[in-house]
């Protein structure tokens, strides 16, 4: 099964550029695009992607609005919002919402959290028979109150669940590929993304993603790409890197200095969803075309404004247009000047009247191409189960809505255990 290469559906004020024009920050100025058979196609189980670019599963942006809007620009592998397994099962209505299929939408890919074996074996089977094309599982969240129950990016700190977990889900996913995603450990003294990695490849994962930053780091310093090449090196599965891709060149030069295999984007197309054009340009061999101005990025923040009302319906489509207003506007004369009332948006059909005195003709501003789209630059210290370290090889799936006799039973009649 193969990822099509889309058409890119830019604005009508973007144009192409001649490489001379080329708008980028220093550091790729001098990053030539793709020659010809540089970079192989990006195989994930059954799926190939021509372009090797991931849209990262982000909680309140990777809904299907945003998704379909990014996958109209480019080609590449467009991954839900984290979908928990247990409202899943349970029959959520916001859950089933975030989680279903929509008509086009190929290859169709969510990103499960949950830490209970027979939750995760049961979501995956439920998904396989809804037609789902890749399933991946977080092992890197980073937010207190999931890793203080040990979840989220504490469990690869014990490699033998890791690897008791994503059993339970390739168990169930049939041809389905299923790929982890962590980060690189809980903090400078706890690094865990070798043996997670090598755990999750022998238990099956067809790939695995790595946020080249540690759980106490969130979103603030570098991403530490070394660690992305160590993965490379140790995996015979491919290993996707994440972290500080905020332009096109950057997916390049992360290749090129880990040899990793793809990219996973986050916060860098946030109100930039044209950057997986991008992306298809310069692994083709050319020169992207140039970001749309002020006018150009006022017609996509419609555009998707009309996409959440769709999907949400208009209160609650509004209410996330709101935060998104903010991200497109980054760095644009005059937006921090209407910010405070964008950020109170009513209706939808608020923003032009809004935007429009900055000047539609405005260039898209150099200095937001690598502008934080993170919440802060703190650092934490990262919540754990009293005594979680101690013993890293016990493979004891945090406390959840199963007993152990309840799982251990499910995987032996699986076949997962």
């Amino acid at each position: 099964m193969k990822a099509q290469p889309l058409r890119p559906q830019v604005p009508t004020t973007v144009r192409p550029m001649p490489p001379s024009a080329r708008i980028c920050t220093p550091q790729n100025s001098g990053v030539p695009p793709a020659s010809p058979g540089e970079f192989k196609p990006l195989q994930i189980g059954r799926l190939r992607l021509d372009t090797p670019v991931v849209l990262a599963p982000m909680a309140g942006v990777t809904n299907y609005p945003f998704r379909s809007l990014c996958r109209e620009y480019g080609a590449g592998l467009f991954v839900s919002e984290m979908i928990t397994a247990r409202g899943f099962l349970l029959g959520n209505r916001l859950t089933a919402k975030l989680a279903a299929i929509h008509p086009g939408e190929h290859p169709r890919s969510i990103q499960i959290y949950g830490s209970d074996p027979k939750d995760l074996g049961e979501m995956v089977a439920r998904l396989v028979d809804e037609g789902i094309d890749h399933i991946d599982i977080n092992f890197g969240c980073p937010v207190p109150k999931v890793t203080r129950q040990g979840g989220g990016s504490a469990i690869p700190a014990k490699p033998r669940l890791v690897a008791r977990l994503v059993r339970a889900m390739v168990a169930s996913a049939q041809e389905v590929p299923v790929t982890v995603k962590m980060r690189t450990g809980i903090d400078p003294q706890t690094l865990t993304h070798l043996e997670a990695g090598r755990a999750a490849q022998e238990e099956g994962a067809a790939a695995v993603g790595l946020h080249a930053r540690t759980a106490s780091q969130l979103y603030s310093g570098d991403a530490d790409w070394e660690a992305i090449r160590q993965l490379k090196q140790a995996l015979r599965i491919p290993v996707l890197g994440n972290g500080d891709v905020f332009e096109c060149w950057d997916a390049l030069r992360m290749l090129r200095e880990t040899g990793c295999d793809g990219v996973i984007v986050g916060r860098g197309c946030l109100g930039r969803p044209w950057l997986f054009g991008e992306f298809v340009s310069v692994f083709s061999g050319e020169e992207p075309a140039a970001p749309p101005n002020l006018g150009g990025v006022l017609d996509v923040m419609e555009n998707h404004g009309q996409r959440l009302t769709e999907l949400f319906g208009e209160e609650l489509g509004v209410r996330q247009m709101r935060k998104w207003t903010s991200w497109y506007l980054r760095g644009f004369r005059g937006a921090a000047g209407v910010r405070a009332q964008l950020s109170r948006l009513g209706a939808m059909d608020e923003m032009r009247p809004l935007v429009t005195p900055l000047g539609l003709d405005q260039p898209f501003p150099l200095q937001a191409l690598r502008a934080s789209r993170a919440k802060g630059s703190r650092t934490q210290r990262v919540k754990l189960p009293e005594g979680y370290l101690d013993d890293l090889d016990d493979d004891t799936p945090p406390k959840g809505p199963h007993t152990a006799d309840e799982i251990r039973a499910w995987e032996k009649a699986l076949g997962a255990g």
